[in-house]
């Protein structure tokens, strides 16, 4: 019986001195953040309107904040509907 409770003394005592030791480094550690990452903005996708007349021809309304992905959308459904 003795035997049990000093175990169960030194488990504890032990525990408690783990715990104390990691919330200690857990407290030292420091988070940075970059810059960087904090001013970039998140790209919004172009919107593209198809619209198909009586005649069956196709035409589209794009819109987006970059002028090069715009272009590059144009260019990508003159092809597609020119295959066809």
């Amino acid at each position: 019986m003795k035997k049990l409770l000093v175990i169960f003394f030194i488990l504890l005592t032990f525990s408690l001195f783990t715990d104390n030791a990691f919330t200690q480094t857990q407290t030292q550690v420091q988070i940075t953040k970059d810059k960087a990452l904090q001013y970039a903005k998140p790209k919004k996708p172009i919107k593209i309107k198809l619209h198909r007349d009586k005649k069956g021809e196709y035409s589209w309304d794009i819109t987006g904040e970059s002028v090069d992905e715009v272009i590059k959308a144009d260019k990508r459904l003159r092809q597609l509907f020119k295959e066809e």
